[in-house]
């Protein structure tokens, strides 16, 4: 049988994609990050699914139980919040499924990050403002970062950078980005993105700190820091000009 890691979007219910919810639907056994991801996916399951919720449980445990739903002949959802590319622990399970002989299969999610930018109605990269996006975190109480990696030196790139995990020392992001980007740099925080609790501040990199200490903000949020999130002037976009060729459809006249 199989365990598919399913991204389960960043908070709505109704932001998993169709391809999940058809996949959660079919799978006997469901894990979950019971911290994480909204109960209401859970709904998904057949009645009568085995659901396991992973929050307390460490990385032999979980792994325990996926090749122990395996071994009984059970598809097994493993479902991690926002999209299993990014942030997710998903590749130490895939490690340990390997060498278990457990097959397995990703179906994609919305990232945090997507549906913090809609939220913001922005879009993140801007024709000749900001082509780059950079996805980090910082190494606080967690993992370390590997070198070259910290915030000082991709910093230095002036790319929009979108930080998960780092809303409790938002202090430090902007003690660190100051000398980069400058004290009236656009900066926004939103928390619980897609959720009916969402959160969105907007400001600079000089205010943003003291709004999301005011705010109590210090969990379940992205810090993003860069030009194109305040971006009025720029040129079109060379994707929809009129000099732009297009190939003509087959039977259809050449464009003029």
């Amino acid at each position: 049988m199989t365990v598919y890691f399913i991204g389960a979007g960043p908070g709505a219910a109704d932001l998993i994609t169709v391809r999940g919810a058809r996949t959660l639907s079919r799978c006997q056994v469901c894990l979950y990050a019971g911290s994480l991801v909204p109960r209401e996916l859970l709904a998904e399951c057949p009645p009568d699914a085995r659901l396991v919720d992973t929050a307390q449980l460490d990385l032999d445990q979980i792994t325990a139980e996926l090749v122990a739903a395996h071994e009984a002949g059970h598809d097994v959802a493993r479902l991690h919040s926002g999209d299993p590319s990014v942030f997710s622990a998903v590749a130490e399970q895939m490690r340990r499924l390997d060498a278990a002989g457990v097959p397995y299969d990703v179906v994609p999610g919305v990232p945090a990050f997507a549906a913090a930018a809609a939220a913001l109605k922005r879009e993140l990269t801007i024709p000749t403002v900001g082509q780059t996006v950079i996805l980090t975190r910082i190494a606080q109480q967690a993992t370390p970062m590997p070198d070259g990696e910290d915030l000082a030196t991709l910093g230095r790139s002036g790319a929009l950078l979108v930080l998960h995990l780092a809303a409790r020392y938002v202090d430090r992001v902007v003690a660190e980005l100051l000398p980069h980007y400058g004290a009236d740099c656009p900066a926004a925080v939103v928390a619980m993105a897609s959720r009916p609790d969402e959160l969105v501040l907007r400001g600079t990199l000089d205010d943003i700190a003291p709004q999301v200490k005011a705010a109590g903000v210090v969990r379940t949020a992205v810090i993003i820091v860069g030009r194109t999130l305040a971006a009025a002037q720029f040129p079109d976009s060379h994707l929809y000009s009129p000099t732009r060729t297009r190939p003509c459809a087959p039977g259809s006249p050449p464009v003029v």
